[in-house]
């Protein structure tokens, strides 16, 4: 779905921003914009969204955007926040990653259903990115 320029200059964050999209006032969906690199943007609609709203491919679409009162445009997991909450240390760590990473970590523990791969694949996740700032900092 394209963005125009002029509408995203409009956003107080601008490009940066999480948004809500609600398109034909049937799907809300939390989003980010994608460049078009000649001063447009996108926000891909998931194939499951798109079937939902029973879209053709170039059909048009009406829609409304918002910003995502939450930064981060998506919820901390019942499971990462217990483990927020227990180690001081792997909260720094998760403080201290961008934005994207966080929802990174985030899309991971989600995809997963049963908590104990959840807090596994979590502490994974901190270990990979423990290490691999290690390795930054030697080279």
């Amino acid at each position: 779905m394209k963005i125009e320029g002029k509408i995203v200059e409009q956003i107080s964050r601008g490009k940066a921003t999480r948004l809500i999209c609600n398109i034909n006032e049937v799907v809300s969906i939390r989003c980010g914009l994608n460049h078009f690199g000649d001063g447009n943007f996108s926000i891909i609609i998931s194939s499951k969204n798109f079937k939902l709203l029973g879209l053709q491919l170039g059909a048009k679409v009406s829609f409304d955007l918002k910003e995502d009162p939450n930064p981060l445009g998506v919820d901390i997991p019942e499971v990462l926040d217990a483990l927020l909450i227990q180690d001081e240390e792997l909260k720094k760590q998760f403080n201290n990653y961008t934005d994207g990473k966080k929802r990174s970590l985030i899309y991971t523990i989600n995809r997963v259903k049963n908590i104990d791969l959840q807090i596994e694949k979590a502490l994974n996740f901190f270990e990979e990115e423990r290490l691999k700032s290690l390795r930054k900092k030697r080279n």
